[in-house]
């Protein structure tokens, strides 16, 4: 099958089944455990040539203090390279939830400056509901790619642009925690952590953002965001530690804003500090 190209940052199950043997697509699976919820893990299968995308190791700077950080420039295009992940590379990332650790990766290949990335909608239980063949989980080598990674500072902020966003009327900061954890309420997943939010930010879980295991309607999701009054504003998402921010992210693109930035170190990192 010859190469094929991608015009949404969400494509469907029926679609990857269709586009599956492309010459250029690359199938990833960025399945990590959540940190709440009693969820049974998938352990065994995946679809078809899909290839693990570890959010956790591969694609996080390990050393720094927090978890999920944003990995250099040099660390991310030697472990897409690995991937066999090509400069002509079209890449489709799903994971065992639905939708919640694939956008984290959508997010990072955009930081670093990769377009041809969608997030596969409703994840493995989409694809399996629907009655497609998956296969037993297991490492293939793969030929390396010619990936070179170019990072996009306006992607990811940090501390201390958080300090100064936070007083910043002109920002609107989005918490896609659940609506306990932000006011409070229930203790953080990480032990030791303090609750609360991060001051003037907005309460938008990611679960408000869903419908079962995909994304709402774009005319859904256009009217969550109307809600919000943004108008002109730098949308910036936090979370818990930088993985479901990246739903809304991808939400509020296909909805059409393009001024985006996700929090990396979150509440994790903002609680910690304060």
């Amino acid at each position: 099958m010859s190469n094929i190209e991608l015009n949404s940052p969400i494509v469907s199950v029926q679609w990857l089944h269709q586009n599956i043997n492309a010459s250029n697509i690359v199938i990833l699976d960025a399945s990590i455990k959540k940190v709440t919820g009693d969820v049974v893990e998938n352990e065994s299968g995946q679809i078809p040539q899909a290839l693990f995308f570890d959010i956790k190791n591969a694609f996080s700077d390990v050393s720094a203090p927090f978890p999920n950080t944003v990995p250099s420039v040099d660390q991310f295009t030697k472990e897409a390279q690995h991937l066999g992940i090509n400069k002509d590379s079209v890449i489709v990332v799903y994971d065992d939830k639905g939708i919640y650790s694939s956008a984290r990766a959508w997010y990072l290949f955009k930081a670093f400056g990769c377009n041809n990335v969608a997030v596969l909608d409703g994840g493995l239980p989409e694809w399996e509901q629907s009655g497609l063949a998956v296969e037993v989980k297991g490492d293939t080598e793969q030929a390396a790619g010619d990936f070179e990674g170019t990072y996009n500072p306006k992607y990811f902020k940090f501390f201390s642009d958080i300090k100064r966003m936070s007083t910043d009327s002109n920002c609107l900061i989005l918490d896609a925690r659940s609506s306990q954890r932000f006011e409070g309420l229930i203790d953080e997943p990480r032990k030791g952590l303090r609750s609360g939010h991060i001051p003037n930010s907005v309460n938008l879980p990611f679960a408000n953002l869903l419908e079962g295991n995909c994304l709402k309607t774009q005319a859904e999701l256009k009217a969550i965001f109307k809600e919000l009054s943004i108008s002109d504003r730098t949308l910036v998402f936090s979370c818990g530690s930088g993985i479901t921010a990246c739903i809304i992210a991808l939400a509020a693109e296909i909805s059409g804003y393009t001024n985006l930035c996700v929090y990396d170190g979150s509440w994790t990192e903002y609680g910690s500090l304060t």
